[in-house]
């Protein structure tokens, strides 16, 4: 049942590794962990691979230094203890990276360094060069100075999208839980382990709740949203426990361990990429059966002869969410015009755009360029 994975095939890889797993209850670093965790980072580096760790854990480390007793609530709090905890992550990473005879380099990314479409190329452009240089960077959300991102907070989102900045092969989530369950294991007896997923459903999301952990931000919630961005850019993903011993060379070997969640389709082209899953939906745009035909079977742009109803206040070049008649988003794209332009041509003709506004930006409402179908 499990699917095999093909080593061979697998180049660039992205291992996502949480506070749970990084950090006691106290806040402080399991060294432990860590120095298992670069050694087989390490020895995957040795075979060439390209590798990127997304590591949690510097508000963790930050609270074990100043000796807090419990995580910080006020955004202040938040930023000031990353702060302290993002040097001495990165400090204990490079001093066992180098202890293996590689180079580490720190990336911290904001949203908006995934949002803007410069400022995303220039963040994918230095981590291949960074490959080219043969050097692991290490990545984490740049708490310091973004309150929304403390708030967002979640690295499995964020090594998400990581892989599919760098177009990877492979992202893997360690955490501390050997995989994806019908419940809680912790509280449910009776949960039942799944070891493969090939379609993320809501019933599936369902069974996936937040977490109530003191030191982690994220939950098994945010690893399926994680998984539906990386499966959707064509990159398959495992969710397996970090503190079992060899984990990652036992992954790539192909051993049923965790969950195994099946890439749909091929690699998106990074620009597609970038708006499918890099911006943030402003608004929706739902269309009639005309329409759907003609983006999902037909590969046409989007026109405002097909548009029944516009939600949301969205300004032109902004993403907007597709949704059928039935209320299933087929699609989301970057828009030609705002929410307020387009109530007043939806339903309309072409032609008839320039006489409604008195100017006519563009025929297409969202260009099959800009379009990314959904599933």
């Amino acid at each position: 049942m499990f699917r095999p994975i093909n080593q061979q095939e697998i180049k660039k890889i992205v291992v996502k590794v949480g506070t749970r797993l990084l950090t006691y209850k106290t806040g402080k670093l399991n060294l432990g962990i860590m120095e298992k965790l670069v050694r087989e980072l390490a020895d995957l580096k040795n075979q060439d691979k390209d590798i990127i760790l997304v590591s949690s854990g510097a508000v963790g480390a930050g609270i074990g230094k100043l000796g807090l007793k419990k995580k910080p609530v006020s955004i202040q709090e938040k930023q000031a203890v990353a702060a302290v905890g993002q040097g001495i992550l990165i400090q204990f990473y490079e001093k066992l990276f180098a202890e293996y005879g590689h180079i580490v380099a720190q990336v911290l990314l904001t949203r908006e360094d995934i949002e803007n479409r410069g400022r995303y190329l220039n963040s994918r452009n230095t981590l291949l060069h960074l490959f080219k240089f043969g050097a692991i960077p290490i990545i984490n959300e740049n708490d310091t100075i973004s309150t929304e991102e403390i708030e967002f907070g979640d690295n499995d989102k964020l090594s998400a999208l990581v892989s599919t900045l760098v177009d990877a092969d492979l992202l893997i989530l360690l955490t501390d839980i050997d995989g994806l369950y019908t419940a809680n294991p912790r509280l449910d007896p009776s949960a039942k382990y799944i070891p493969l997923v090939e379609e993320i459903s809501p019933e599936l999301k369902s069974v996936a709740g937040a977490t109530a952990e003191i030191m982690a931000k994220g939950g098994m919630i945010t690893k399926l949203e994680a998984a539906e961005i990386a499966t959707s850019a064509g990159i398959d993903m495992v969710i397996a426990d970090g503190h079992e011993e060899n984990i990652l060379k036992r992954i790539l070997s192909g051993e049923p361990t965790g969950t195994f969640f099946c890439a749909q389709g091929g690699h998106l082209r990074s620009r597609k990429r970038w708006i499918a899953f890099a911006q943030k939906v402003k608004g929706t745009i739902t269309i009639d059966q005309g329409a759907e035909k003609a983006l999902k079977i037909q590969g046409k742009s989007l026109l405002p002869i097909g548009i029944i109803q516009v939600s949301g206040d969205f300004a032109r070049g902004e993403t907007v969410g597709i949704y059928s008649p039935q209320g299933y988003e087929i699609a989301r794209g970057l828009v030609n015009y705002s929410a307020r332009e387009l109530k007043q041509i939806m339903g309309c003709k072409t032609m008839e755009i320039n006489n409604i506004l008195g100017y006519a930006c563009e025929e297409e409402v969202v260009h099959r360029d800009n379009l990314v179908l959904c599933g």
